[in-house]
Formats: C-alpha cells, sequence, structure tokens
C-alpha cells in the first residue's frame, strides 16, 4: 500500500496524463466544491456488480501489479 501523499501525487499524474493541467485542475475544482455525500456514495460505488464479480476483478488487478513489479 502507497502512502496517502504518493496516493494524491500519482493520482493528479493520472488526472494530468487523461485530462491535461487546465481540465485536471478543473476537475478537482469540480469535486471540491460540489455538494457530495462520500458516505451514499460508498454504500453503492459499483451498481450492478457483484461482491464475487467484484473479488475477482479486485484479484485479476492485484496480479497484474504483482507481476509488473
Amino acid at each position: 500500500m502507497i502512502t496517502d501523499e504518493e496516493l494524491k501525487v500519482q493520482g493528479m499524474r493520472a488526472l494530468i496524463a487523461a485530462l491535461g493541467d487546465v481540465e485536471a485542475e478543473r476537475f478537482v475544482s469540480l469535486l471540491t466544491r460540489a455538494p457530495f455525500d462520500d458516505t451514499k456514495w460508498q454504500a453503492t460505488p459499483w451498481p450492478g456488480v457483484g461482491v464475487e464479480e467484484l473479488s475477482r476483478e479486485a484479484m485479476r488487478v492485484r496480479r497484474a501489479s504483482d507481476l509488473a513489479k
């Protein structure tokens, strides 16, 4: 598991790579000012995806990550 700081750095790098500097900053700005109920969002982060399917996908991603090291 990476530190919170490294997660923020990697997240911003991914946003910038995907959106560019200006749009990445705009995206972060939208998140900070939009009313957002994190508790409600966490209750159903993957609608329509069962626990077993989610677990299989998580394990697949983990294995791929381990192989990439």
